[in-house]
């Protein structure tokens, strides 16, 4: 049994470099939505295809998902095949204007689903009611692996799993996928792959950090925080950057990101800090505070943070002139997404999975919001 429009998914890649159809990518701009994107890349390179462009959105800037900014830059290159990764399940208005536009859309996701499916061409997702596949909780790099092992085999050009099982192994663990069933088997062959990587930027991180690849915590400590601190600016994913990095940049590029990481340590704590202040001065059933100042790419580690030390949802936001963006953490017993579908008529948009999920409002439904999920709590 495989999961429903996987190999369709491969087929119709292949396709696509068959007829030299331009073929572009589109991933979420964290290490799973990155570790996606070049798996895949590589993987059409390798089946003699060629890939016009990548794009990845700058949440603070852009948002979530698929963005106007991103169909506007990648506009040029329709009619061709769009290909989405790790995002793009609750982009129902975006995917119909990439299909006006004259792309054919495949989405390749690992998110909750929402009311429905986006009217794209083909849909990946686990979690679709009519998929029966067992195992639901997969990275999007682990369905991306998926995809480029039964490209590659039907093209017979298989050969080297290792560069994608790394890349895989890491997003499981970045995503906070649960360590059970395929993604066990997945983290260990992966962590074995990385004491041979070719990946230049791997190999400078390892070398900067002191790398010894003796545990799961190492290579979370290590490396994929490092990892994690990078984000979109400008044209350019700084993940992606140290990634696919040459040998003469490589360097360069991890050095910056472990700064990165210390000076995002600092601000997360600071976010901590102001949000423990203010829960001095409040009481309820979930802490739900925002700030004009926050980044928005810092919300998501420091709501984990308060999440693990409190046991409460933890809903923060940064403060826009119009909207609110907000990441959302949960304990092992609650249901973020849950609770924000029970409270949509006051959100623009809102998904993710159970533990860990992101939402957009306008500042106007600020307090119907809040109290709505208060409720939704408190029972």
């Amino acid at each position: 049994m495989e999961i429903k429009n996987l190999n369709e998914v491969a087929g119709g890649i292949l396709e696509a470099i068959k007829k030299k159809r331009k073929i572009v990518i589109y991933g979420d701009a964290d290490l799973d939505g990155v570790s996606s994107v070049i798996i895949a890349k590589e993987a059409i390179e390798e089946a003699g295809g060629r890939v016009s462009s990548v794009y990845f959105p700058n949440r603070e800037k852009e948002g979530y998902g698929i963005t106007q900014k991103g169909l506007k830059k990648l506009k040029k290159y329709a009619p061709g095949l769009f290909l989405v990764f790790d995002c793009g399940i609750g982009n129902f208005k975006e995917v119909k204007e990439a299909d006006v536009m004259g792309f054919e859309v495949f989405i390749i996701d690992h998110h909750k689903i929402l009311e429905k499916v986006p009217e794209a061409s083909l849909v990946v997702d686990p979690h679709r009611e009519d998929d029966p596949y067992p195992f639901k909780d997969l990275a999007a790099a682990a369905l991306s692996y998926k995809i480029a092992k039964a490209m590659l085999s039907k093209a017979k050009r298989w050969k080297n799993p290792e560069k994608y099982l790394e890349l895989a192994a890491m997003a499981t663990l970045a995503d906070q996928m649960p360590l059970i069933d395929e993604n066990e088997k997945m983290v260990q062959e992966g962590i074995k792959a990385i004491n041979y990587t070719k990946r230049e930027g791997l190999i400078s991180l390892i070398d900067l950090s002191d790398f010894k690849n003796t545990d799961i915590v190492e290579l979370q400590q290590k490396v994929i925080a490092v990892l994690n601190a990078g984000e979109t600016e400008g044209d350019s994913n700084q993940i992606y950057d140290l990634l696919t990095a040459s040998k003469k940049d490589a360097p360069r590029l991890a050095s910056f990101l472990i700064e990165k990481l210390k000076e995002k340590k600092e601000k997360v704590k600071d976010i901590i800090e102001e949000v423990e202040f203010r829960m001095k001065r409040s009481s309820g059933s979930i802490v739900f505070q925002g700030n004009d100042e926050w980044k928005t790419v810092l919300l998501g580690p420091a709501a984990s943070k308060i999440c693990r030390k409190y046991d409460m949802p933890v809903f923060l936001y940064k403060e826009g002139e119009t909207d609110c963006q907000g990441a959302v953490r949960n304990p092992s017993n609650e249901d973020g997404v849950r609770a924000m579908e029970t409270c949509k008529d006051f959100l623009e948009s809102y998904g993710g999975h159970a533990q860990a999920s992101g939402f957009r409002v306008k500042k106007e439904n600020l307090d119907n919001f809040k109290t709505c999920l208060e409720k939704y709590f408190e029972k």
